[in-house]
């Protein structure tokens, strides 16, 4: 006989309930006034889709600021990581943004916006 594998309990098609918080931290451009963090987190609120809808957020997902330019996100349900950093490149890009800033995921669940590292190799000319 085949092993038998326990069915999670539930009606058809559920998720188990899963909580997941992830952290969008824009603190470096946030200080240099070239990112507005309150448009970003109304982005998100009308950009967020849950269960194929725009604008269905309810109790599942909870957008906050934290701190000095951070943005908490906590879902209640199955969530990627990937999905808000596309969010915050349409935002970057929308905002004619996306030339100077880009988006780095620096552990599990946190992402962070960081300027291009722009490195001249020609010294400058003095004329004397």
């Amino acid at each position: 006989m085949a092993p038998q594998t326990q069915k999670p309990s539930g009606p058809k098609g559920k998720q188990p309930k899963v909580t997941q918080k992830f952290i969008i931290n824009a603190a470096q451009p946030a200080n240099d006034k070239i990112f507005d963090l309150a448009a970003y987190e109304k982005f998100l609120h009308d950009r967020i889709k849950v269960d194929g809808r725009v604008g269905n957020l309810g109790d599942n997902v909870e957008i906050s600021q934290i701190g000095d330019g951070k943005i908490q996100i906590i879902t209640h349900l199955p969530f990627s990581g990937r999905y808000l950093k596309y969010l915050t490149k349409k935002f970057l890009k929308k905002h004619q943004l996306r030339d100077w800033l880009r988006v780095v995921s620096t552990s599990k669940g946190v992402y962070e916006l960081r300027f291009y590292n722009v490195v001249n190799d020609e010294p400058e000319e003095e004329d004397d």
